[in-house]
């Protein structure tokens, strides 16, 4: 029965839906549209007078449901009731997608654990904190108060994420926040499911076992549709590049397809599959987004953000009836405490073991989350979804809308001050320097912009010079502040932190002009600007540079081991060596990106930081030197291995400069009319497809050597006749090795042979605990035979130096021509007893 009850209570029924009431399409459309209205008036103030927004939303919807009993003209606004399935299949979808689409999710992957502590583990403690003490102090019954708990269990952050906004709280404090709401949203609405069964069906361990099985069904199974759907999605949107209605389209699509798919067809979590979908197209999915788009679709998201924040906390607000409230306060403030005490529970408990395995979360970010888990729509959601004949429905409705009044009115305004008082709203005065500097930037621009006025000469020269003055004036106010910060408030260390983040500014601007001119990758600026964020919040608020940023040891360790995994079998080594070419482009596409920004910041170094320090400034310097020699050393690393490669590179970089330059000079010569749009729109699209074939135009050919060269010099097949020779040619597997990768390992079982087309290779071996070097290898030689010849384990390990181009011979391929050709199997017994003293049943016994 569990399973049944569960789908049915996940799956939006749509004799559920509730039309407004008996008002028609007119009234609805006015009610609709004079909300969004009254909700932009709303903003306005709250921009003026820095009042929270949603809180301020909530009042008014109180007040709007007071009004509409004592006027008759806003009735119409009292009879309106927040429906369980606009919540879900309208609202939630944008919001969820909107949230996880501005979400960075490699700041996200960096704060995984903790996210998903909170979100899973950390939501069911709640849970059972609550409805405990829910069930201990009334007469609710346990299975019911676990059901209320954890629809209290999910928060809601999207007041509290408004106001970091508006305080510029650290990044790391938003993404944990954020994350956890995103994903404990979904761990609630399934855990509600399966204790709604227990409440009403009754508990058995059956049941128990089947609703954990659900729940990991409905949970990862959304997480596969998202991702599905993302990348399907994903490639669509680069087929359609610099089409903003098309583009905007998709996007909203896969936002509403996702849930409506997974929820609706499919039975899993609509959440989770719009939250992967929208992390997926945040990030990996952005840069196949047009960059003249990019901007615009994210003030499209947050608009759309906006008008379903604002309609739903408006709509909280005239759905509350006082006298519900009223009649179920003892239970309310019940379920308050208890609120207090889970959040505080899983915060100080949960966190501190994540610290163990991760990035510690500090005790300041940990008050503020406490205070900060707020409850809105989700609960709301969950909580006017139960059936009608659930015996505690409108008791649990009351109580649900007091506790998110409660969070909101109450938790929500406090925040603010909190914020303050822990001193994570402060500017560093590393950022009071760069504001300063800001405006002055900004003022002297508008100084030398001032004679543009006179330049007709009938512009008042009077009002000219008094323009200039003021903001002279301003000028020299500015200059003095910024002396004053210098030397009272800002140290040898802030100063640094000041230079580097203008360093990381101008390297941001150019890779973003590199990436909209296509001179870039979707992916190496994906790495590079990535890798620019996390040093740019490390030195903001750690006041140093991170350890590694695109070349984490960590991770290129899991990518070697997963490649190893892959060549072991046989259906995924044709992927192996596709990942082995992709890493080597990437790393040749990467170095010179970084090299390219090392070398603008150099050239103006003295220009970002011409008031600094100059010990500072050298010290900058050199760093950016030696990060452009390393980038250097890989650019000549790949060069020396491959240099059919990076002609090619260099070849598709011109052609996409010369395709570029076309284009600006086709758009200036059409806005200013000089070609007609048609024509103009014609040569673009021509333009853009020759562009898109360079990008589609793969570049494993330049890194394949002819291998009957290399196979001639393997000493037992030198003397093979032309014929038998060529059917083992066929047989070999081509592999490209990304430096630093082990390609065979020590001790682990072997069968093939390796031909090294391109690079370096060292041979080294464990003795005694210590790796001792034995040999090292280039291009022409080979290794791993005695595993070809004698089918014994690795004797030692291989691993390449610089990128590498291989072949491989298998056993298996070389057992099928050797049968036939016995002009090779003589060679091998030759070469067998030559080596190692084996005799010819050795060579002939059965794998």
């Amino acid at each position: 029965m569990m399973p049944s009850t569960l789908t049915s209570f996940l799956i939006c029924a749509s004799s559920q839906t509730d039309t407004g009431g008996e008002h028609g399409v007119t009234e609805q459309v006015a009610v609709i549209f004079g909300l969004l209205l009254l909700a932009a008036a709303v903003l306005a103030i709250c921009n003026r007078w820095k009042l929270p927004f949603t809180v301020l939303l909530v009042v008014i919807g109180l007040m709007l449901a007071l009004i509409s009993k004592q006027v008759p003209a806003f009735r119409v606004l009292g009879e309106y009731k927040i429906s369980s399935d606009v919540i879900l299949f309208v609202f939630l979808p944008t919001l969820v997608f909107e949230s996880a689409y501005n979400l960075e999710i490699r700041q996200l992957q960096k704060n995984l654990l903790p996210v998903l502590m909170l979100a899973i583990p950390g939501l069911l403690l709640s849970t059972l904190i609550i409805g405990g003490i829910v069930a201990l102090l009334t007469d609710i019954p346990l299975a019911a108060a676990l059901l209320l708990g954890s629809i209290l269990s999910a928060t809601d952050p999207v007041a509290v994420i408004a106001l970091f906004k508006q305080l510029g709280a650290p990044k790391r404090l938003t993404v944990l926040v954020e994350g956890e709401s995103l994903f404990n949203d979904a761990t609630s609405i399934v855990v509600a499911g399966i204790l709604l069964s227990v409440a009403t069906e009754g508990f058995s361990g059956e049941a128990a076992l089947q609703g954990v099985g659900e729940f990991f069904v409905v949970f990862f199974g959304g997480i596969f549709v998202g991702m599905l759907l993302g990348w399907v999605f994903g490639q669509l949107l680069q087929r359609v590049r610099a089409n903003s209605d098309i583009e905007i389209s998709l996007t909203m699509v896969l936002a509403y397809g996702s849930f409506l798919i997974a929820e609706h067809f499919l039975h899993v979590s609509g959440v989770m599959a719009t939250l992967v979908a929208g992390l997926m197209m945040g990030s990996w999915g952005r840069t196949k987004i047009s960059p003249e788009v990019g901007g615009f679709m994210h003030h499209f998201w947050e608009y759309m953000a906006f008008v379903c924040n604002a309609l739903i906390f408006l709509l909280v607000g005239l759905s509350v009836d006082l006298s519900d409230l009223y009649n179920a306060i003892g239970v309310l403030v019940v379920v308050l405490v208890s609120m207090q005490i889970s959040r505080a529970v899983v915060i100080f408990g949960l966190m501190p073991l994540t610290g163990r395995f991760s990035q510690t979360v500090s005790k300041a970010y940990q008050v503020v989350m406490d205070w900060g888990g707020l409850r809105g729509a989700i609960a709301l959601a969950i909580v006017l979804y139960l059936p009608d004949n659930f015996p505690y429905k409108s008791q649990f409705t009351a109580v649900v809308m007091g506790a998110v009044l409660f969070t909101l009115i109450v938790q929500a305004t406090a925040i603010g001050p909190l914020v303050r008082k822990l001193g994570l709203d402060q500017l560093s005065a590393a950022d009071k320097l760069a504001r300063i500097e800001g405006q002055m930037m900004a003022k002297n621009n508008a100084l030398q912009r001032i004679p543009e006025l006179q330049a007709g000469g009938f512009f008042s020269y009077q009002i000219a010079r008094q323009l200039r003055d003021r903001i002279s004036g301003e000028v020299d106010q500015l200059a003095s502040e910024r002396e004053s910060l210098r030397s009272i408030e800002l140290t040898t260390d802030e100063e640094r932190a000041v230079v580097y983040l203008r360093c990381f500014g101008l390297e941001r601007k150019l890779y973003f002009d590199m990436f909209t001119k296509r001179h870039l990758s979707e992916q190496v600026y994906r790495d590079l600007a990535f890798s620019l964020e996390l040093c740019t919040e490390s030195m903001r608020y750690q006041g140093n540079l991170p350890k590694a940023t695109i070349y984490d040891p960590k991770r290129q360790a899991i990518r070697q081991l997963v490649t190893l995994w892959m060549q072991r079998f046989p259906l995924t080594r044709r992927w192996a060596s596709r990942i082995g070419v992709a890493r080597t482009s990437g790393e040749y596409r990467r170095a010179w990106g970084r090299y390219q920004g090392c070398e603008q910041v150099l050239a103006h170094l003295d220009i970002v930081a011409k008031q600094e320090d100059r010990s500072v400034v050298e010290e900058v310097r050199r760093r950016y030197q030696a990060w452009q020699s390393s980038a250097k050393s890989r650019i000549d690393a790949v060069a020396e291995q491959f240099p059919e490669f990076v002609q090619v590179m260099q070849q598709q970089l011109g052609e996409r400069l010369v395709s570029q330059a076309q284009r600006e000079v086709i758009q200036r010569e059409n806005i200013a009319g000089t070609i007609p749009d048609g024509i103009a729109d014609e040569i673009i699209q021509g333009l853009q497809k020759h562009v898109g074939e360079l990008d589609a135009k793969t570049l494993n050919a330049q890194l394949h050597v002819d291998p009957r060269e290399l196979l001639r010099k393997v000493p037992f097949f030198a003397q093979t006749p032309s014929e038998e020779f060529d059917r083992v040619a066929t047989k070999l597997r081509e592999h490209t090795m990304p430096s630093g990768q082990d390609i065979i390992c020590e001790g682990q079982a072997g069968d093939s042979l390796f031909l090294i087309a391109r690079g370096v290779v060292r041979v080294v071996k464990d003795v005694d605990g210590v790796s001792k070097q034995l040999n090292t290898l280039v291009a022409g030689q080979f290794f791993g035979e005695l595993a070809l010849l004698l089918r014994a384990p690795r004797s030692a390990t291989c691993r390449a130096v610089t990128p590498c181009a291989l072949y491989e011979l298998r056993r298996v391929d070389l057992d099928a021509v050797r049968s036939a050709c016995p002009a090779i199997q003589q060679s091998l017994e030759e070469v067998a007893q030559e080596r190692y003293g084996r005799d010819r049943t050795d060579l002939e016994s059965p794998s």
